[in-house]
């Protein structure tokens, strides 16, 4: 059971986050009694927390109006969803005003976190990375998180228990190379021991990490980020399909991203002009193909398609039913 301070200070968050709390709801929330409560209450009190009582029906506690309540408080989860929160907003295009209230509030975060949490958290944030510009992430684990930052900053492997798209479970060795933030969820990738290959792992699927002794070396190579997106183009999927477009790097990649396909030359580059329009070969995988001839159509590129028949088929349909489309009166 917690200690008694420890329930005071509990008390004091939870009036802290407004209105009026009934005497029934905190002694339910702390474990106690009714004049346990108020027998904290009344310590709060002698420490000058201005904590009123309210009558009536429903009436409780509450905190007097206006009061800001030193010092700061956070648990684990809560620092890291916070400053999370605030790297993410830098990175989401904020104005400059906005921006510099974002660091400021970082900075009084980090100066009143206990430093065992404080340095988790930079270890962190050294070991993030983005693939691009931030949206809405979801929330993994604050634990698995913390740890396989660690692992990442010290080169040491990591157990983890993962549970794959099919719903199959292993305990598998990794040393973890970084961690990426990509269209709204977190990834880790690094070498898998018993693969002896790179791999890419949803942060939300491992269900336990733990450090191992040793260390290892990270290769050279793409960084993380880099790593995650090529992994995602070269996964495994129901179609393989290979395209020769002619345009420039820019306007291909403009609909068809690093994550999705890969870019390889077919046809070099004029020496005077690096960023000419030339034959450039596309590779990439899909479980389904008929998104494929709408995002050619907006590329508006000459195109070869070399792979599969099924996308040429495809493509031909889609030409068919514009062109009935135009001929209608």
């Amino acid at each position: 059971m917690p200690r008694p301070t420890g329930r005071v200070l509990t008390l004091l968050e939870l009036l802290q986050s407004g209105g009026t709390r009934t005497v029934a709801e905190l002694a339910d929330r702390l474990g106690v009694e009714g004049r346990t409560v108020r027998r904290y209450v009344d310590q709060l009190i002698d420490l000058d927390v201005p904590v009123e009582s309210v009558r009536g029906r429903y009436g409780g506690y509450r905190l007097a109006p206006g009061y800001r309540l030193p010092p700061l408080m956070l648990s684990d989860d809560e620092a890291l969803a916070v400053l999370l929160g605030l790297v993410t907003g830098r990175r989401a295009g904020l104005t400059t005003t906005e921006r510099t209230a974002s660091e400021t509030a970082s900075a009084k975060i980090r100066r009143v976190l206990p430093k065992h949490i404080a340095r988790r958290l930079d270890t962190l944030l050294e070991a993030l990375a983005f693939t691009d510009q931030p949206g809405e992430l979801d929330h993994p684990d604050a634990g698995v998180l913390l740890t396989i930052a660690d692992a990442v900053r010290h080169r040491r492997p990591v157990s983890i228990r993962y549970t794959d798209r099919d719903g199959r479970r292993s305990e598998r060795t990794l040393q973890a190379y970084g961690i990426v933030a990509h269209a709204g969820r977190w990834y880790v990738t690094g070498k898998d021991a018993q693969l002896g290959e790179d791999r890419t792992f949803r942060l939300d699927r491992i269900a336990d990490a733990r450090t191992l002794p040793g260390s290892f070396e990270a290769p050279p190579g793409p960084a993380p980020a880099q790593r995650v997106l090529s992994g995602f183009a070269t996964a495994e999927y129901r179609h393989e399909v290979t395209l020769r477009i002619h345009g420039t790097v820019e306007q291909i990649r403009a609909h068809l991203p690093a994550s999705v396909a890969s870019l390889e030359e077919h046809q070099p580059a004029p020496a005077q002009d690096p960023a000419a329009e030339r034959w450039l070969r596309v590779e990439l995988r899909a479980e389904r193909l008929d998104w494929l001839p709408p995002v050619l159509a907006a590329l508006d590129r000459p195109f070869v398609i070399e792979r599969p028949d099924e996308l040429r088929d495809l493509v031909i349909a889609l030409a068919d039913r514009l062109t009935s489309y135009a001929r209608q009166a």
